[in-house]
C-alpha cells in the first residue's frame, strides 16, 4: 500500500540518485549510498517510517 504521494516520491528519487552519483565520484562517499535508501522508498512508493508516525503524503 502506497503512502507517499507524486512530488514526495519524485524527490525522493532524485535525492537518492544525487547521492549515489556523488557517491560513485568518490565526493560524499561512503554515506552517499545512503542515497540507495530514498531511492528505493521513492521507487516503491512505500516508506516503512511513514507507516510508524502515521504519516501520508498521498490522496487516498
Amino acid at each position: 500500500m502506497r503512502n507517499e504521494g507524486t512530488i514526495d516520491r519524485l524527490l525522493r528519487v532524485i535525492v537518492g540518485l544525487v547521492l549515489i552519483g556523488l557517491a560513485w565520484t568518490g565526493q560524499f562517499a561512503p554515506w552517499g549510498w545512503i542515497g540507495v535508501v530514498p531511492l528505493l522508498t521513492g521507487v516503491i512508493g512505500y516508506c516503512p517510517a511513514y507507516s510508524l508516525f502515521g504519516i501520508r503524503t498521498c490522496k487516498m
